[in-house]
């Protein structure tokens, strides 16, 4: 699977000492009528227990030159420290990244067994778009579309 080029986002949630999020790329839509996607988490994750807790999440999708970031979110270091130099907003009461590319805030739906991971569906509430180019993720790296020659 890591042939399979992904997006690369941010899915957070508040938490109770602050926003909390994690590096997903396994995020999609789900459906168009009514609006749902689905966001997988490891079972382990401390932004799924937040999720959990909250039933409700954020979606930011990452550009380009957010490589760093993407790394940052995966790390398993304390979510204060995954924040500190974050800009971000609270949208619905949900931490969504300001530089992002696009953004959408969900009301959790439904939790399903994914083996090691849980597939989380939600309700679209709002979101936005901007223009840019997105990160990808592709046979274990960071890069952008342009990178790809």
């Amino acid at each position: 699977m890591a042939r399979l080029p992904t997006g690369v986002t941010v899915v957070a949630a508040p938490g109770d000492d602050g926003p909390v999020g994690a590096t997903v790329n396994a995020v999609s839509s789900l459906s168009l009528d009514p609006p749902l996607i689905l966001a997988c988490l490891d079972r382990g994750s401390r932004t799924l227990a937040a999720i959990d807790s909250a039933s409700r999440f954020g979606v930011s999708v990452l550009r380009a030159e957010h490589a760093a970031l993407a790394r940052s979110f995966a790390s398993k270091a304390p979510h204060t420290e995954k924040w500190s130099e974050v800009a971000w907003t609270a949208r619905g009461d949900v931490p969504i990244l300001d530089d992002a590319l696009a953004w959408l805030t969900c009301a959790l739906r439904d939790q399903h067994d994914g083996g090691d991971h849980v597939i989380l569906t939600g309700t679209i509430l709002d979101l936005d778009r901007f223009d840019g180019e997105p990160l990808v993720f592709h046979d274990g790296a960071y890069r952008g579309l342009g990178e790809w020659g």
